[in-house]
């Protein structure tokens, strides 16, 4: 067995996570030779110095040696779509690829994303709120409160419209929806990528961020789907969301830092987003103390939208293709581009 390095004899590879057995075996099935090791880590002291001293592809989500005590590492494989966790980090700065699981998590982040805008739509949230109370309104109060709006025609608009953004584009217009994406202009991305090619944007307006307020002053729904950058940092500011119809709901499944939280807070009260669904935030876990708890006309979720039925199938096959690929110098898939921060 040769790795990338040209280095020959037996690969060394650590998962910090909590992989079954059986998972580990089928990946030592899949790529006869590789020696696995498995530390369910939380910090990088939870690894012992040898380990380190010998891993050569570390698959993780958010455990990472100082450079001086993983010599011999030469690929890190993040249990992770995101890597703005990284950025900053001497992680960030070795000279090793990093690659993300993107292309896992469309689906299921597609099917919640149209589950929030159906229950912001049929008025979810004063439902709960209602049986909460346990008091049953009268006809007009029901009539009144609980009228729910019409995706038909509505306008829903995705900033972030890549693989994920896609799928819902797909989701959304199977309800009659009219489907904007935005995404940034420059060259597309290169480089092989995890999962079914991306699909066609040919049903969607594209915009790009120069024309960011026009966007929005389409959009009945604004779902934010993108990575966390320096370009996207509060992009969702107390100025954009006055540029959104008034009325307008927002979901949030991307990443806490692209919505000025406070600004969203203040929107809502004012009423010029009516609702919003949130499974992500500035700092996780929620606090018991934060206000979005109970903040009316808002759906919240432990960030759980990219939960995948079939994880651990999926990261098998993603983990073994790249394992492989590592080993005859080929590209890997989902390379992170660190210029681009994803």
């Amino acid at each position: 067995m040769t790795s990338a390095n040209g280095s020959s004899g037996t690969v060394r590879y650590l998962s910090t996570l909590a992989f079954s057995d059986r998972w580990l075996d089928r990946l030592r099935e899949r790529v006869p030779g590789l020696e696995i090791t498995q530390i369910t880590a939380r910090k990088a002291a939870d690894v012992p110095d040898e380990v380190w001293r010998r891993t050569q592809i570390l698959h993780t989500g958010a455990v990472f040696p100082d450079p001086g005590r993983a010599p011999a590492l030469e690929w890190i494989q993040l249990d992770t779509s995101g890597a703005d966790h990284l950025e900053g980090t001497p992680a960030w700065e070795l000279p090793v690829p990093i690659t993300s699981i993107g292309g896992i998590s469309p689906v299921p982040m597609a099917e919640y994303v149209m589950m929030m805008v159906l229950g912001l739509a049929h008025r979810l949230p004063r439902a709960v709120a209602i049986q909460q109370s346990a008091d049953w309104p009268s006809l007009s109060r029901r009539w009144n409160t609980l009228m729910p709006r019409s995706l038909r025609d509505a306008t829903l608009g995705v900033i972030g419209y890549g693989r994920i953004g896609q799928e819902i584009g797909r989701l959304a217009r199977a309800h009659r929806m009219n489907v904007l994406g935005l995404k940034r202009g420059a060259a597309p991305r290169t480089g092989a990528y995890f999962g079914a090619a991306a699909r066609d944007e040919a049903d969607a307006e594209i915009y790009t961020p120069d024309r960011l307020y026009e966007f929005l002053a389409r959009c009945d729904y604004l779902v934010v789907t993108c990575p966390l950058t320096d370009e996207t940092r509060n992009m969702v500011d107390a100025g954009a969301l006055a540029a959104l119809k008034e009325g307008a709901m927002v979901v949030n499944v991307a990443r806490g830092g692209i919505v000025d939280e406070e600004a969203l807070r203040q929107a809502l009260r004012s009423g010029q987003v009516a609702g919003a669904a949130l499974d992500v935030f500035d700092e996780e876990p929620l606090s018991a103390e934060s206000p979005w708890w109970t903040e009316p006309g808002v759906l919240l979720t432990p960030h759980v939208a990219g939960f995948a039925p079939d994880y651990e199938e999926q990261v098998l096959r993603l983990v073994g293709e790249n394992v492989e690929r590592h080993l005859a110098g080929s590209d890997l898939l989902n390379l992170v581009d660190r210029g681009r921060g994803y």
